[in-house]
């Protein structure tokens, strides 16, 4: 089933998410709702929080990116209760944008290489090393997890500058191709 995407404003994106267990309810039906809900968004990642869940899950499917990169053909996975243990590498500055953050691209410096303790959708452990941007989408998902977003990580010039483009999304002032919560 397909969900609104919160927007900025929505306190649920501002939000530290919690653990979740295996007993957590609907489990697959919610990797398979935020998968939907990511495609008919034309995104290829999203966190619970976006869909108004404070919890630590999100999805990627970098598939869409395998024309210009080809390392993110088969780069579809889901991260529970994830925590990104080391940073490392040269600060890369890249162009990002967000479904909760309709029409704002910015670009935001981020370590090149992540290491992630995370549990799989069968919550089988997992220590892994991303680096590319592998780790640029990662860092951006795991972000909401602790109710981080992107235009957080811009200088404080440009988060001045974007103020008020800002408010209107938290004002409802703004269109999107797919639906939308504010609150």
């Amino acid at each position: 089933m397909i969900k609104p995407v919160y927007v900025y404003g929505s306190s649920v994106l501002r939000r530290v998410a919690e653990d979740i267990t295996p007993d957590y309810p609907n489990l697959n039906q919610l990797y398979e709702d935020m998968f939907e809900t990511m495609y008919q968004s034309d995104g290829i990642g999203l966190a619970a929080p976006q869909i108004g869940l404070s919890i630590r899950v999100f999805v990627i499917d970098a598939s869409p990116l395998a024309d210009e990169h080809p390392d993110m053909k088969d780069f579809k996975k889901i991260f529970i209760n994830a925590k990104i243990t080391e940073r490392i590498g040269n600060p890369i500055l890249f162009n990002e944008g967000c479904l909760s953050i309709p029409n704002i691209r910015e670009d935001v410096e981020r370590p090149e290489t992540v290491t992630i303790e995370y549990l799989d959708e069968n919550f089988a452990p997992h220590i892994e090393k991303f680096e590319g941007l592998a780790a640029r989408i990662i860092q951006h998902e795991y972000d909401h997890l602790d109710g981080i977003l992107f235009t957080d990580r811009v200088s404080p010039i440009r988060r001045q500058l974007l103020k008020s483009k800002l408010n209107a999304i938290a004002k409802g002032k703004f269109s999107a191709s797919y639906r939308v919560k504010l609150v």
